[in-house]
């Protein structure tokens, strides 16, 4: 069977495993806390099960199986033919750990990081096998949210990002290509500007921070479980996004023409926000409401999966 490494048994690390054991594919972990990847497969073996509750896993006991913790770095990468990179979000780690990598691993083993902001360009560019690398960047949690944005270097053999899409379609995630390198990617971009939207709107008094996230979770984000924002406007003219574009860019110039400042993102404002959401949690509360999120997710992609495509008429 295929084999994947998985470095970095963080939350990103062990739900990657969880996608990979899943899919039938043998799983080797390692991480430098020792402690946390003797933690690890149990951890993946109860949320294979969690899974297992909603439909998404077959027997999860020998999807579970599948998963083992590896003893070195070497170990991790012998047989791989992907090793994926969870570890820290800082520069010189992802360096250090993608220069290991590269010396140690086949010369065709692809070699993905999960970064969610950091290009390959900025860790890549003095491996001798730069060419397989890429950023393989998934959205918390990947285990029931499966996009997954490649984003490879100037230098990246397009074969790469290509035996990556397939591989990472194989194992029933979602694959999109981010052109050229763009900090932050799309998705984080996006959200970005959704975010400083919504605190302007909350700092300046105009909504309150719960009765804003309603407009999101029970309005736009309820389209959005299953089409995109330019699917969706193509929607909401009847000829189309031209007709859309013609009817309202006007309108979307006048209410999307600030600029997003300084003071958005500085602590005062933060407090606001804050302020208007409530009390701060405890990391209990943190960690239980995670779990809760993520059964709904996992509900939530049962349920798409469930359900007919739309096939345009011939």
């Amino acid at each position: 069977m295929p084999s994947v490494g998985i470095l970095g048994v963080g939350l990103i690390g062990r739900a990657w495993a969880n996608v990979f054991a899943r899919a039938d594919w043998d799983v080797v972990l390692w991480d430098a806390n020792a402690d946390a990847l003797a933690q690890a497969p149990s951890l993946i073996a109860e949320s294979l099960s969690e899974l297992a509750g909603h439909g998404l896993v077959d027997n999860p006991s020998e999807k579970a199986a599948r998963v083992r913790a590896g003893s070195s770095i070497s170990s991790l990468v012998d047989g791989a033919s992907l090793v994926q990179e969870s570890g820290p979000e800082r520069l010189e780690v992802k360096q250090d750990l993608f220069s290991q990598l590269d010396q140690r691993a086949a010369p065709d083993t692809i070699l993905a990081s999960s970064s969610s902001a950091i290009v390959a360009s900025r860790f890549t560019e003095d491996l001798a096998g730069r060419g397989r690398c890429l950023v393989a960047h998934p959205v918390n949690p990947p285990h029931v949210v499966p996009i997954v944005e490649l984003c490879g270097a100037p230098w990246t053999d397009p074969e790469t990002i290509a035996r990556a899409r397939a591989i990472y379609d194989s194992v029933g995630q979602t694959t999109m290509e981010v052109k050229k390198e763009v900090d932050g990617f799309i998705l984080n971009r996006m959200q970005a500007v959704l975010l400083a939207e919504a605190f302007r709107l909350i700092g300046e008094g105009y909504v309150t921070a719960a009765d804003l996230d309603k407009t999101i979770k029970d309005g736009l984000g309820r389209r959005w479980s299953f089409m995109g924002p330019i699917e969706t406007i193509e929607l909401n003219a009847p000829g189309g996004i031209l007709d859309y574009c013609e009817r309202y860019c006007e309108t979307l110039f006048r209410t999307s023409k600030l600029p997003v400042t300084e003071d958005i993102w500085d602590m005062d404002n933060c407090k606001r926000v804050a302020d208007s959401w409530g009390e701060t949690p405890t990391a209990e509360h943190v960690a239980e409401k995670s779990a809760w999120r993520d059964g709904q997710l996992a509900a939530l992609a049962a349920h798409l999966q469930s359900r007919p495509k739309f096939n345009a008429p011939e």
